[in-house]
């Protein structure tokens, strides 16, 4: 089952951002190699600075999903605001169809 990870981070945390991305995008490709990660992607605010998180996933559950969540090194680092896991059918221009 697909699932997006929706996250939002916390006003003025752009730094933490930064310093933690080496990790997230690590982690991500670990993701990737399992097959697990669909795509993923920063949201921009209107100054073209990253503020949040899309990330795709492929998980067995709501649970799993929830686990690969708050095991990204940016949940870890306290960046976000809020997340919002929703299962999610990819119903146009899926690869796989």
């Amino acid at each position: 089952m697909l699932f997006a990870i929706l996250c939002q981070d916390k006003p003025g945390h752009l730094q933490l951002r930064q310093e933690t991305r080496p990790s997230h995008l690590a982690y991500l490709n670990e993701l990737n190699e399992k097959g697990a990660l669909k795509f993923a992607g920063p949201f921009l605010g209107d100054g073209g600075n990253s503020n949040g998180s899309l990330v795709m996933i492929e998980a067995e559950n709501r649970s799993k999903a929830e686990e690969i969540a708050a095991g990204d090194p940016y949940a870890k680092a306290g960046l976000f605001a809020n997340v919002e896991i929703r299962a999610w059918n990819w119903a146009i221009n899926n690869p796989a169809a």
